[in-house]
Protein backbone atom coordinates (compact mmCIF):
# COMPACT_ATOMS: atom_id res chain seq x y z
CA UNK A 1 0.00 0.00 0.00
CA UNK A 2 1.21 3.53 -0.96
CA UNK A 3 0.27 5.96 1.25
CA UNK A 4 0.90 10.18 -0.35
CA UNK A 5 1.16 13.19 1.58
CA UNK A 6 0.83 16.56 -0.38
CA UNK A 7 1.84 19.56 -0.46
CA UNK A 8 -0.90 22.40 1.05
CA UNK A 9 -1.98 24.39 -1.87
CA UNK A 10 -4.18 27.14 0.35
CA UNK A 11 -2.52 30.23 0.35
CA UNK A 12 -1.01 31.07 3.52
CA UNK A 13 -0.89 27.66 4.99
CA UNK A 14 2.25 26.15 6.07
CA UNK A 15 1.78 23.16 8.08
CA UNK A 16 2.41 19.29 6.63
CA UNK A 17 -0.18 16.14 7.78
CA UNK A 18 3.02 13.74 8.74
CA UNK A 19 6.24 14.44 10.00
CA UNK A 20 9.36 11.97 9.44
CA UNK A 21 9.62 10.68 12.93
CA UNK A 22 5.73 9.28 12.05
CA UNK A 23 6.78 7.97 8.34
CA UNK A 24 9.03 6.04 10.02
CA UNK A 25 6.96 4.29 12.86
CA UNK A 26 4.25 3.78 10.19
CA UNK A 27 6.12 2.14 7.66
CA UNK A 28 6.47 -1.41 6.49
CA UNK A 29 7.72 -4.07 3.98
CA UNK A 30 3.83 -3.50 2.39
CA UNK A 31 3.35 0.16 2.86
CA UNK A 32 5.89 2.93 2.26
CA UNK A 33 5.01 6.52 1.55
CA UNK A 34 5.51 9.01 -1.27
CA UNK A 35 5.87 12.80 -0.71
CA UNK A 36 5.03 16.18 -2.36
CA UNK A 37 8.13 17.93 -3.37
CA UNK A 38 8.62 20.35 -0.30
CA UNK A 39 5.39 19.59 1.52
CA UNK A 40 7.02 19.96 4.42
CA UNK A 41 9.23 22.95 3.75
CA UNK A 42 6.82 25.80 5.77
CA UNK A 43 7.22 23.23 9.01
CA UNK A 44 10.87 23.10 8.63
CA UNK A 45 11.33 19.65 7.62
CA UNK A 46 13.42 19.19 4.01
CA UNK A 47 12.80 17.03 1.50
CA UNK A 48 16.14 15.22 2.69
CA UNK A 49 14.53 14.63 6.09
CA UNK A 50 11.70 12.66 4.52
CA UNK A 51 14.17 10.76 2.56
CA UNK A 52 15.52 9.33 5.81
CA UNK A 53 12.52 8.22 7.30
CA UNK A 54 12.09 6.11 4.14
CA UNK A 55 9.54 8.08 2.10
CA UNK A 56 10.01 8.64 -1.80
CA UNK A 57 9.60 12.57 -3.02
CA UNK A 58 7.60 12.67 -5.66
CA UNK A 59 5.79 14.77 -8.22
CA UNK A 60 3.15 12.31 -9.21
CA UNK A 61 1.45 11.51 -5.78
CA UNK A 62 -1.83 11.09 -6.87
CA UNK A 63 -1.68 8.08 -9.31
CA UNK A 64 0.77 5.99 -7.39
CA UNK A 65 -1.28 6.48 -4.18
CA UNK A 66 -3.84 4.36 -2.76
CA UNK A 67 -4.32 6.69 -0.14
CA UNK A 68 -4.00 10.61 -0.02
CA UNK A 69 -3.30 12.72 3.28
CA UNK A 70 -3.19 16.28 3.65
CA UNK A 71 -4.91 19.09 5.78
CA UNK A 72 -7.19 21.23 3.74
CA UNK A 73 -10.46 20.10 1.84
CA UNK A 74 -9.49 19.09 -1.31
CA UNK A 75 -10.18 21.47 -4.23
CA UNK A 76 -12.00 20.42 -7.79
CA UNK A 77 -8.84 19.76 -9.53
CA UNK A 78 -7.20 17.97 -6.15
CA UNK A 79 -10.68 15.04 -6.28
CA UNK A 80 -10.10 14.81 -10.55
CA UNK A 81 -7.00 14.10 -9.56
CA UNK A 82 -7.25 11.05 -7.02
CA UNK A 83 -7.36 7.29 -8.30
CA UNK A 84 -10.90 6.07 -8.66
CA UNK A 85 -11.59 4.29 -5.28
CA UNK A 86 -8.55 5.43 -3.53
CA UNK A 87 -9.00 7.01 0.16
CA UNK A 88 -8.67 10.15 1.51
CA UNK A 89 -8.04 11.38 4.90
CA UNK A 90 -8.23 15.04 5.43
CA UNK A 91 -10.59 17.86 7.03
CA UNK A 92 -13.09 18.24 5.05
CA UNK A 93 -15.90 20.81 6.81
CA UNK A 94 -18.46 18.85 5.21
CA UNK A 95 -21.73 20.27 7.01
CA UNK A 96 -20.38 23.64 4.71
CA UNK A 97 -18.52 22.06 1.88
CA UNK A 98 -21.73 20.03 0.37
CA UNK A 99 -19.88 20.18 -3.12
CA UNK A 100 -17.21 18.33 -2.63
CA UNK A 101 -19.23 15.89 -0.47
CA UNK A 102 -21.07 15.44 -3.16
CA UNK A 103 -17.67 15.36 -5.88
CA UNK A 104 -15.80 12.50 -3.49
CA UNK A 105 -18.80 10.00 -3.39
CA UNK A 106 -19.51 10.55 -7.15
CA UNK A 107 -16.05 9.31 -7.40
CA UNK A 108 -16.02 6.25 -5.30
CA UNK A 109 -13.48 8.15 -2.75
CA UNK A 110 -13.61 6.37 0.77
CA UNK A 111 -12.78 9.82 3.17
CA UNK A 112 -12.23 9.77 6.39
CA UNK A 113 -12.63 13.33 7.86
CA UNK A 114 -10.55 14.70 10.37
CA UNK A 115 -13.47 16.66 11.73
CA UNK A 116 -15.80 13.87 12.46
CA UNK A 117 -13.46 11.62 14.70
CA UNK A 118 -15.74 11.27 17.55
CA UNK A 119 -15.26 12.90 20.84
CA UNK A 120 -14.64 9.73 23.25
CA UNK A 121 -11.25 9.51 25.94
CA UNK A 122 -10.42 6.73 23.37
CA UNK A 123 -10.49 8.78 20.20
CA UNK A 124 -8.44 11.78 21.98
CA UNK A 125 -5.66 11.19 20.61
CA UNK A 126 -6.53 11.33 16.63
CA UNK A 127 -8.61 14.34 17.94
CA UNK A 128 -7.25 17.09 14.96
CA UNK A 129 -9.51 19.77 15.90
CA UNK A 130 -8.75 19.92 19.46
CA UNK A 131 -4.85 20.13 18.95
CA UNK A 132 -5.10 22.66 15.97
CA UNK A 133 -7.27 24.12 18.55
CA UNK A 134 -5.00 24.58 21.39
CA UNK A 135 -2.66 26.02 19.11
CA UNK A 136 -4.89 28.62 17.84
CA UNK A 137 -6.31 29.71 21.49
CA UNK A 138 -2.65 30.22 22.09
CA UNK A 139 -1.96 32.37 18.96
CA UNK A 140 -4.89 34.41 19.09
CA UNK A 141 -3.51 36.30 22.79
CA UNK A 142 -0.59 36.70 21.05
CA UNK A 143 -2.42 38.47 17.92
CA UNK A 144 -4.07 40.50 20.59
CA UNK A 145 -0.80 41.71 22.33
CA UNK A 146 0.03 42.67 19.09
CA UNK A 147 -3.09 44.56 18.10
CA UNK A 148 -3.59 46.69 21.48
CA UNK A 149 -1.42 50.03 22.29
CA UNK A 150 -0.63 48.72 25.95
CA UNK A 151 1.12 46.06 27.77
CA UNK A 152 -0.80 42.78 29.20
CA UNK A 153 1.03 42.74 32.81
CA UNK A 154 0.84 45.23 35.31
CA UNK A 155 4.31 46.63 35.27
CA UNK A 156 5.93 49.15 38.04
CA UNK A 157 7.97 51.43 36.66
CA UNK A 158 9.89 54.76 37.51
CA UNK A 159 7.03 56.13 35.80
CA UNK A 160 4.38 54.59 37.46
CA UNK A 161 2.26 52.36 37.94
CA UNK A 162 1.07 50.26 34.61
CA UNK A 163 -2.14 48.49 35.17
CA UNK A 164 -3.04 44.83 33.34
CA UNK A 165 -4.98 44.76 30.49
CA UNK A 166 -8.56 42.92 30.73
CA UNK A 167 -9.36 40.35 28.20
CA UNK A 168 -12.39 38.61 27.77
CA UNK A 169 -12.37 35.37 26.41
CA UNK A 170 -15.71 34.01 24.91
CA UNK A 171 -16.09 30.28 24.64
CA UNK A 172 -14.40 27.92 26.79
CA UNK A 173 -13.74 24.62 24.78
CA UNK A 174 -10.19 23.83 23.84
CA UNK A 175 -9.06 27.15 22.46
CA UNK A 176 -10.98 29.46 24.69
CA UNK A 177 -9.21 27.23 27.58
CA UNK A 178 -5.68 27.71 25.78
CA UNK A 179 -6.06 31.80 25.53
CA UNK A 180 -7.32 31.65 29.19
CA UNK A 181 -4.22 30.10 30.24
CA UNK A 182 -1.72 32.52 27.73
CA UNK A 183 -3.90 35.38 28.73
CA UNK A 184 -2.93 34.33 32.23
CA UNK A 185 0.30 33.39 31.81
CA UNK A 186 1.30 37.32 30.32
CA UNK A 187 -0.49 38.72 33.01
CA UNK A 188 -3.17 39.84 32.07
CA UNK A 189 -6.68 40.09 34.04
CA UNK A 190 -8.77 37.58 32.38
CA UNK A 191 -12.65 37.23 32.12
CA UNK A 192 -14.45 34.45 30.31
CA UNK A 193 -18.21 33.32 29.20
CA UNK A 194 -19.56 30.09 27.98
CA UNK A 195 -23.33 28.59 27.95
CA UNK A 196 -22.25 25.61 29.53
CA UNK A 197 -22.23 25.22 33.20
CA UNK A 198 -19.29 22.67 33.05
CA UNK A 199 -17.10 25.21 31.62
CA UNK A 200 -17.19 27.10 35.02
CA UNK A 201 -15.19 25.26 36.87
CA UNK A 202 -12.53 25.11 34.27
CA UNK A 203 -12.15 28.74 33.80
CA UNK A 204 -11.76 29.29 37.31
CA UNK A 205 -8.78 26.87 37.68
CA UNK A 206 -6.97 28.75 35.38
CA UNK A 207 -7.10 31.57 37.38
CA UNK A 208 -10.30 33.65 35.41
CA UNK A 209 -13.01 34.91 36.17
CA UNK A 210 -16.30 33.15 35.24
CA UNK A 211 -19.43 35.72 33.72
CA UNK A 212 -22.05 33.99 35.37
CA UNK A 213 -25.70 33.92 34.74
CA UNK A 214 -28.65 31.00 35.26
CA UNK A 215 -27.13 28.08 33.16
CA UNK A 216 -28.97 25.58 31.42
CA UNK A 217 -27.86 22.42 31.33
CA UNK A 218 -29.17 21.40 28.00
CA UNK A 219 -26.68 23.98 26.59
CA UNK A 220 -24.37 21.45 25.59
CA UNK A 221 -24.51 17.98 23.77
CA UNK A 222 -23.74 14.39 24.89
CA UNK A 223 -20.65 15.34 23.21
CA UNK A 224 -19.57 18.32 25.16
CA UNK A 225 -20.63 21.04 22.22
CA UNK A 226 -22.62 23.67 22.84
CA UNK A 227 -26.16 23.86 21.08
CA UNK A 228 -27.65 26.97 19.68
CA UNK A 229 -30.22 28.92 22.91
CA UNK A 230 -33.85 30.14 23.11
CA UNK A 231 -34.80 33.88 23.01
CA UNK A 232 -34.96 34.97 26.10
CA UNK A 233 -31.50 33.25 26.95
CA UNK A 234 -29.98 35.16 23.90
CA UNK A 235 -31.41 38.31 25.18
CA UNK A 236 -30.02 37.86 28.78
CA UNK A 237 -26.59 36.57 27.15
CA UNK A 238 -26.45 39.78 24.98
CA UNK A 239 -26.89 41.97 28.00
CA UNK A 240 -24.29 40.43 29.94
CA UNK A 241 -21.67 40.39 27.01
CA UNK A 242 -22.39 44.63 26.26
CA UNK A 243 -21.93 45.08 29.68
CA UNK A 244 -18.59 43.06 29.47
CA UNK A 245 -17.41 44.19 26.64
CA UNK A 246 -17.22 48.25 27.60
CA UNK A 247 -14.57 47.52 30.00
CA UNK A 248 -12.44 44.70 28.18
CA UNK A 249 -8.85 45.69 26.29
CA UNK A 250 -9.15 42.84 23.70
CA UNK A 251 -11.83 39.95 23.05
CA UNK A 252 -11.45 36.27 22.23
CA UNK A 253 -14.44 34.60 20.63
CA UNK A 254 -13.76 31.10 20.38
CA UNK A 255 -17.87 29.82 20.21
CA UNK A 256 -18.89 27.30 18.09
CA UNK A 257 -21.89 24.61 17.27
CA UNK A 258 -21.23 21.94 15.62
CA UNK A 259 -22.50 21.41 12.09
CA UNK A 260 -23.59 25.25 12.17
CA UNK A 261 -22.77 28.57 11.37
CA UNK A 262 -20.88 30.54 14.05
CA UNK A 263 -22.96 32.30 16.74
CA UNK A 264 -23.52 36.09 16.93
CA UNK A 265 -22.11 37.26 20.13
CA UNK A 266 -20.95 40.76 19.49
CA UNK A 267 -22.82 42.69 17.62
CA UNK A 268 -22.55 45.67 16.17
CA UNK A 269 -23.42 48.27 19.23
CA UNK A 270 -21.13 46.18 21.24
CA UNK A 271 -17.82 47.34 18.80
CA UNK A 272 -19.32 50.77 18.74
CA UNK A 273 -19.26 51.11 22.62
CA UNK A 274 -15.80 49.65 22.94
CA UNK A 275 -12.90 51.64 24.52
CA UNK A 276 -10.80 53.12 21.36
CA UNK A 277 -7.47 51.04 20.48
CA UNK A 278 -9.33 47.68 22.28
CA UNK A 279 -9.55 44.82 19.95
CA UNK A 280 -11.46 41.47 18.86
CA UNK A 281 -9.63 38.35 17.87
CA UNK A 282 -12.52 36.42 15.81
CA UNK A 283 -11.55 32.63 16.12
CA UNK A 284 -14.86 31.43 14.84
CA UNK A 285 -14.05 33.68 10.72
CA UNK A 286 -13.91 30.51 9.12
CA UNK A 287 -17.48 30.02 10.74
CA UNK A 288 -18.77 33.07 9.95
CA UNK A 289 -17.48 34.71 12.59
CA UNK A 290 -19.01 35.27 16.55
CA UNK A 291 -18.23 39.20 15.45
CA UNK A 292 -21.52 41.05 13.33
CA UNK A 293 -18.85 43.06 12.12
CA UNK A 294 -16.10 40.45 11.39
CA UNK A 295 -14.63 40.29 7.81
CA UNK A 296 -12.97 36.56 7.41
CA UNK A 297 -9.74 36.54 6.45
CA UNK A 298 -9.11 40.08 7.30
CA UNK A 299 -8.28 42.63 9.64
CA UNK A 300 -10.27 45.74 9.78
CA UNK A 301 -10.37 48.62 11.91
CA UNK A 302 -13.85 49.89 13.28
CA UNK A 303 -13.91 53.26 15.04
CA UNK A 304 -10.97 53.08 16.21
CA UNK A 305 -11.99 49.31 17.71
CA UNK A 306 -9.45 46.00 15.51
CA UNK A 307 -11.37 43.51 14.12
CA UNK A 308 -8.72 40.53 13.26
CA UNK A 309 -10.66 37.67 11.46
CA UNK A 310 -7.22 36.02 10.13
CA UNK A 311 -8.11 33.07 9.08
CA UNK A 312 -6.24 29.15 10.11
CA UNK A 313 -3.84 30.58 13.12
CA UNK A 314 -2.29 27.23 13.35
CA UNK A 315 -0.55 28.01 10.27
CA UNK A 316 1.27 30.48 11.80
CA UNK A 317 2.89 27.90 14.65
CA UNK A 318 3.99 25.76 11.95
CA UNK A 319 6.06 23.66 13.73
CA UNK A 320 4.34 22.66 16.47
CA UNK A 321 0.72 22.74 14.52
CA UNK A 322 2.40 20.15 12.56
CA UNK A 323 3.61 18.45 15.16
CA UNK A 324 0.70 17.57 16.62
CA UNK A 325 -1.22 17.04 13.50
CA UNK A 326 1.54 14.54 12.48
CA UNK A 327 0.77 12.40 15.96
CA UNK A 328 -3.21 12.99 15.55
CA UNK A 329 -3.24 11.46 12.11
CA UNK A 330 -0.68 8.77 12.41
CA UNK A 331 -2.52 7.05 15.99
CA UNK A 332 -5.73 7.10 13.44
CA UNK A 333 -3.65 5.76 10.58
CA UNK A 334 -2.83 2.91 13.61
CA UNK A 335 -6.63 2.46 13.80
CA UNK A 336 -7.55 2.08 10.70
CA UNK A 337 -4.67 -0.20 9.09
CA UNK A 338 -5.32 -3.57 9.77
CA UNK A 339 -2.60 -6.11 7.70
CA UNK A 340 -1.03 -3.84 5.96
CA UNK A 341 -4.38 -2.20 4.14
CA UNK A 342 -7.06 0.07 5.03
CA UNK A 343 -9.96 -1.58 7.05
CA UNK A 344 -13.94 0.07 6.72
CA UNK A 345 -15.23 -2.40 9.89
CA UNK A 346 -18.08 0.20 10.86
CA UNK A 347 -18.32 -1.72 13.94
CA UNK A 348 -15.31 0.38 14.89
CA UNK A 349 -16.23 3.61 16.52
CA UNK A 350 -13.75 5.84 15.02
CA UNK A 351 -14.22 4.34 11.56
CA UNK A 352 -18.27 4.68 11.61
CA UNK A 353 -17.64 8.29 13.08
CA UNK A 354 -15.38 9.15 10.55
CA UNK A 355 -16.16 7.54 7.27
CA UNK A 356 -17.89 10.22 5.31
CA UNK A 357 -17.84 8.42 1.83
CA UNK A 358 -17.46 4.83 1.08
CA UNK A 359 -18.56 2.84 -2.29
CA UNK A 360 -20.20 5.35 -4.31
CA UNK A 361 -22.05 6.34 -1.31
CA UNK A 362 -22.36 9.48 1.49
CA UNK A 363 -21.75 7.08 4.35
CA UNK A 364 -21.85 9.79 7.81
CA UNK A 365 -25.85 9.52 8.48
CA UNK A 366 -25.83 13.53 10.07
CA UNK A 367 -23.62 15.24 6.77
CA UNK A 368 -26.43 12.87 4.59
CA UNK A 369 -29.38 14.40 6.02
CA UNK A 370 -27.95 17.96 6.15
CA UNK A 371 -27.12 17.39 2.69
CA UNK A 372 -30.16 15.99 1.42
CA UNK A 373 -32.08 18.94 3.50
CA UNK A 374 -33.66 16.62 6.01
CA UNK A 375 -33.70 17.56 10.00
Amino acid sequence: MIIGVLKETLSNETRVALLPSEIKQISTENISFQIEHEAGLGAYFSDIAYEKSGATISSNIYKKSDVIIKINPPSNDEIEKLKDGACLISLINPFINHQIVNKLAKKNISTFCLELIPRSTYAQSMDVLSSQATVAGYKAVLNAANQMPKFFPMLMTPAGTIKPANILILGAGVAGLQAIATASRLGAKVEAFDVRPAAREQVESLGAKFLYMDLDDSAETDSGYAVEMNEDFIKKEMELLHDASKRVDAIITTALIFGKNAPILIKDYMVNDMKKGSCIIDLAAENGGNCELTKPGEIINHNGITIDGRLNLPSQVPLHASQMLSKNISKLLNEIIKDDKIEFNIENEIIKGCLLTHKGEITHEMTKNIIEGKK
